[in-house]
């Protein structure tokens, strides 16, 4: 196996295309069959709903693109992101920085098609205990982006350096590729 695509790697990219794949057909799904477009909110648990949104902005709504001009400067620049992240996550060794990147990857790479395609991103999930919303509505990939976000943070910040092992010991105790 080439040295690029280890299986660690490769598990990473697995991961990003799953995340990418589910973001999707789950946005197809609440589109369609579901026609969330057209009835703009469904009730499913006390604390959480389904609740179309087109998010024209990026993280938060911040950045909004009032223009084709802005549109596609968003595109570009969400794309020059993932493509950091992949490379990023091509030098990455262990399983646990890969995972994190890679749930970046996939979650850019759902919305970035979407505002390629449409020029807005589908945001539907709406959590909420009772009136409080301690999030904006997001999507699957907005989710996994977060999550991917938070393992990278806490493995940066719990985990021993790198540098600490002793030689030809594995680094934070998890297995090297092969």
């Amino acid at each position: 196996m080439s040295a690029l695509f280890t299986r660690n790697r490769l598990i990473g990219l697995a991961i990003a295309a799953l995340v990418a794949l589910v973001d999707q057909a789950t946005k197809l799904y609440v589109v369609g069959p579901l026609a969330l477009r057209q009835v703009g909110h469904i009730d499913l648990l006390p604390f959480f709903d389904l609740t179309y949104t087109e998010n024209r902005g990026v993280s938060l709504g911040m950045f909004e693109a009032s223009n084709m001009e802005t549109r596609w400067l968003l595109v570009l620049v969400t794309a020059g992101i993932a493509l950091v992240v992949l490379v990023w996550m091509m030098r990455e060794r262990l399983l646990g920085e890969i995972a994190g990147l890679a749930l970046i990857l996939g979650g850019a790479l759902g919305n970035i098609k979407d505002r390629y395609e449409l020029g807005y991103v589908i945001d539907y999930a709406d959590f909420h205990i009772g009136t409080f919303r301690p999030f904006l509505i997001f999507n699957i990939a907005d989710a996994a982006i977060t999550i991917g976000v938070v393992i990278i943070l806490a493995r940066s910040l719990l985990v021993r350096d790198k540098g600490d092992t002793q030689a030809g010991d594995s680094p934070r105790g998890e297995a090297q590729d092969a």
